[in-house]
Order: structure tokens, then sequence, then C-alpha cells
């Protein structure tokens, strides 16, 4: 199966067919195992993309910079401070001038809106790396773990998301497993269940898909029959201690631990998260939240993460893989 993805932009899954969407996995994998078997061929010689980071990265940025380089191209990192966009020069005026040098862009920060003008203004494809709305490179790396570990086609697996959902990870994974005719499963409380209107035109593509949507407020019953159990942080760095305190009231009931994963009845049940993750206090947000709010591990146990059921590091290597498959689908 091949599509002609040439110049096209990655903003916003929703913006492909569900069979562009398996094409990127399909090649994800075949580059993977290009890449093990020592056999990959360079397609991106000669091209230039620009990485623009405006919030702070490890998987995106190093899944960037290494598959650009494994296909011996070349990248120039702009950080938030490496840039005048929207500081001396207009974002409008930035994505004119990168346009003219680079054959392509990644960008990760804040609106969507940010990345679909550099998309309109530079003329060259545009890779979204994380936004607040979206997160598409992650979720396309989430469906081929999926693919990797699901005992049965992506189409007759379920998983579920718990946690926040009204924002990048919870929408994205939402309108990925609808796009695969998957069993999508949303476990949230409903002041933090995905936008109304995003549920809705999903559930009118599932029609098309075959895709099964819950959105769903009991984590038991959510969870019953999941294949893989999904989950992310509760609250972004920087945020009031009094937003923490409320979504630890809030989400508590939703973090993943040996009794959640056990609800699924299913002995095959895989953990995933995008990363980074809260389950121990090896990191200095997690000795900050112990000290203020006494909790040892947030959103998912250290049992759990540290379980032959997680999937988590494969998860995050095949951000590499799939990322590379854009790449490579878009420029070469």
């Amino acid at each position: 199966m091949s599509f002609n993805l040439r110049n096209r932009s990655l903003l916003d899954l929703v913006d492909f067919s569900p069979r562009e969407i398996s094409y990127l996995v399909d090649l994800a994998a075949e580059l993977k195992r290009a890449k093990s078997a020592g056999n990959e061929q360079p397609r991106l010689k000669g091209k230039n993309v620009a990485l623009i980071f405006e919030k702070a990265s490890t998987r995106t940025r190093c899944a960037f910079e290494v598959a650009v380089h494994d296909q011996g191209g070349h990248v120039t990192l702009l950080d938030a401070a490496g840039s005048q966009m929207g500081h001396k020069e207009s974002l409008k005026d930035t994505a004119r001038v990168l346009g003219r040098m680079f054959d392509g862009i990644e960008y990760r920060g804040f609106h969507q809106s940010v990345v679909q003008d550099i998309a309109r203004y530079s003329h060259v494809p545009v890779w979204n790396g994380l936004t607040d709305e979206a997160h598409p490179t992650q979720v396309l790396a989430d469906l081929l773990t999926m693919q990797e570990f699901g005992p049965r086609p992506l189409s007759q697996l379920a998983f579920c998301y718990l946690g926040d959902a009204r924002f990048n990870m919870g929408c994205s994974l939402l309108v990925g497993g609808t796009q695969m005719g998957m069993d999508v499963r949303i476990c949230s409380p409903a002041a933090l269940a995905p936008p109304v209107a995003l549920v809705a035109q999903m559930q009118a593509l599932a029609a098309s898909t075959g895709a099964r949507i819950s959105i769903e407020t009991d984590p038991l019953k959510a969870v019953a029959g999941a294949d893989f159990l999904y989950t992310d942080v509760w609250v972004s760095m920087g945020e009031a201690d009094a937003v923490w305190q409320q979504r630890i009231d809030q989400l508590l009931p939703y973090q993943v631990n040996a009794a959640l994963m056990r609800a699924t009845g299913q002995p095959h049940t895989r953990f995933m998260h995008c990363l980074p993750a809260f389950h121990n206090l090896d990191t200095e947000v997690g000795r900050q939240v112990h000290d203020k709010f006494g909790l040892k591990e947030i959103e998912v146990t250290d049992e759990v993460f540290e379980s032959e059921a997680s999937i988590v590091f494969t998860q995050a290597e095949n951000r590499l893989h799939t990322i590379k498959a854009v790449l490579v689908a878009t420029l070469a």
C-alpha cells in the first residue's frame, strides 16, 4: 500500500484518512526493521529540517534529530531563546524566511493556531511535535506500539485512556483510535472529558471506520476487557498548587495501579504512557508533590510502571520510527 504524501503537513491526525494513517504506521514498521537490520536506505540526503521548540522536549527532539540524521539530512534547532519569532519578528515573517531556507519545519509549543500559521506561510511541510490541542506524532507511535503488542489487528483492539482528556493526548488518541476502527474508551471526570464537538465528530466518523467510542466516568466500567491502559500526567508544569490539589482530588480514582490493571479481566493488558511519568520520588517534581500533597506516585504506581505489562519504553522508541516515517513520506 503506497500513498503520495509528499509536501503534506502533519498538523492534526484528523486531517489524514484512515488509510493514510495505516500507511504511515506500516512504513514506520518497515523503517524500524531496516534500522535494526542495518540496511536502512537514506532518503533525505540534501534535505534541511528546522526544529522549533518553544516547549522543552526529550523524546520529540531526539526522535526528530535522529530520524533526520539516519536518513541523511541535516537539522537546525531553534529553541525559545534561539529565534526572534513573535518577539522582534512576526510569526508570519519568520515562517516565510524559514520556508525559503528549509525543506520542512517541526514545531513544538502551545497553540494549534501557531503551527497552522507556520504551515500557511512557510509553504513547506510542517509537522506538529505537540501543541495544547494535538500530539499527532505521539499517537502514531502509540498505534505502532499497539500493533506490535496487540493480540489482534488494531481494529479489534480496545484501549482506555484515563485522566484529563480535554487536551492533546486525550483528544489525539480519540481521533487516532477512531480512524483505526478501534474500541476507544476515554475515562475521566465529566469536567475533564474531551470537547463535545470533537466527540460528535468522531462518533460520525466511527460510522464509516467501525470504531466503538465510549466516554466514561467510571474507571472499573471503562477498563473492562481493555487490551491497553493509557495515562498521562495530570497537571502541566508551572501551574499553581491549588490546581495540583484540585486535579489530584479529581483524578486519584483514575490512577493506574495493580487493582485497575486486574479489573480489565485480561491477563495480557499492557500499560502505556507518553512520558515523562511521575511514578516515584526520583524526580524534583515528584519530591515536590510528595512534600506538598503526600503522594509518592501520581498518575501511575511504580509497581505498574516497572512491571512486565509496561511497554512505555518501546512506545518511546517508536517515536523515532513513526516520526521517520512522516519525514520520509512527506519529504523523500
